[in-house]
């Protein structure tokens, strides 16, 4: 899968763009703050419907207008397929594929793609959210009906502890709730089916996990995922990392960790079980990268999950390679794992890079290299040379 053309208005810092990327690598070059990211922003949204750099939409739309637009054509083999979305300030955004009227929630379908971003360090150095974000962003783009699952899961959250926010308000027995076993069977249907999908998840990238750490650090440090599960009894939120265990069905043991828990819940007017309170925890030789991975080390496990994710998404599509995004990556790096991280995503159908400093990508990623410069794209960059005073702008 390949984007063939990209055109942006009214997005970020563009009035409008257009954009020509090639099969291979593609990198864009500008100094910080003139728009680079934005245009792979812009693709990367399309595939996961949200931003790596902000939760909301408002942010994307240019100052001054009430919607942005996105229009990219795609090419999956001999087919091409056109994409547009209308991001919308205030309001639902409006989507259409192949010129008709479609859901935005259907554009994931379409377009798959995978974005490493310097934020993505707080994947293995963050708190827990972080890990069950790129955790469930996977899910969605391997199975789309996930989104479904947790969204529904979500509200089905939000109402049961509101419930137990009014029952603590109110002082009532665990005994007087007796709508909290409503809501305690729709929470265990779908978060039964969120944690068995997410630890199928860490089965499946523990292989490209490791094979991709050892092709970006040069060593094999014998990188291991594994969830921390509060049907278990642990409760990451809360500090507790110890892993879970024990055997047999998930409801089963969502369902009796609930009724455990249900006098401090009571307590505390929260739902302290289920899978919005796990963790995935990454180990390197036995210990968490959180707390004891150097910084390199760090990087490369971050590096590792999304390059892992790409070989997961690779193996799977009938569409292709998933777009690879590597944005202000390559500066982060030093030359020799510079140089590994582009033999390790030169096979991809695409590869787009962006970088403030030419010269801190790989020569062999640069053969259709772009200039962007205060939210314009110039053209290709053996026309519009940085000078060298820009090209060692950090």
């Amino acid at each position: 899968m390949i984007v063939e053309h990209l055109s942006l208005k009214d997005f970020r810092n563009y009035a409008e763009a257009e954009l020509e990327l090639q099969a291979g690598p593609n990198v864009l070059v500008g100094r910080n703050g003139q728009g680079k990211t934005n245009l792979a922003e812009a693709v990367a949204y399309l595939a996961t419907l949200g931003s790596h750099r902000v939760s909301a939409d408002a942010p994307l739309v240019r100052e001054g207008h009430d919607a942005a637009f996105v229009r990219a054509r795609l090419r999956h083999g001999e087919r091409r397929i056109v994409l547009e979305l209308q991001i919308n300030k205030q309001g639902s955004n409006r989507a259409r594929i192949g010129g008709s009227p479609s859901r935005p929630a259907e554009l994931p379908r379409y377009a798959q793609v995978v974005l490493f971003a310097p934020e993505d360090l707080q994947i293995v150095r963050g708190n827990p959210a972080e890990r069950r974000r790129f955790a469930d962003q996977l899910l969605v783009q391997r199975t789309p009906r996930m989104a479904g699952v947790l969204a529904d899961y979500d509200r089905t959250l939000r109402q049961r502890t509101t419930l137990l926010k009014s029952a603590r308000a109110r002082g009532m027995m665990a005994s007087q709730l007796t709508t909290l076993d409503v809501w305690d069977d729709k929470l265990v249907a779908l978060g039964s089916e969120i944690i068995d999908a997410r630890m199928r998840l860490a089965q499946d990238l523990s292989g490209p996990v490791a094979a991709a750490y050892e092709g970006v650090a040069g060593a094999d440090h014998r990188p291991e995922l594994s969830w921390t599960l509060t049907i278990h009894g642990a409760d990451p939120e809360d500090g507790d990392d110890a892993d879970g265990g024990g055997e047999g069905e998930t409801a089963a043991q969502f369902r009796a960790a609930l009724e455990a828990k249900r006098a401090v819940e009571l307590e505390r007017g929260l739902t302290l079980v289920g899978p919005h309170r796990d963790d995935l925890l990454l180990r390197l030789r036995g210990l968490p990268v959180k707390g004891y991975a150097s910084h390199g080390e760090s990087w490369s496990a971050a590096l590792a999950l999304r390059l892992a994710s790409a070989e997961l998404l690779r193996a799977e599509s009938p569409g292709g390679d998933p777009i690879l995004i590597l944005d202000d990556v390559f500066a982060e790096l030093d030359a020799d794992r510079r140089r590994r991280l582009a033999d390790v995503v030169a096979g991809y159908e695409q590869v787009i890079v962006t970088a403030a400093v030419a010269a801190d990508v790989p020569e062999p990623l640069r053969a259709n290299a772009v200039r962007i410069e205060h939210g314009r794209i110039l053209g290709p960059l053996a026309d519009h040379p940085l000078t060298p005073a820009e090209d060692h702008d950090e």
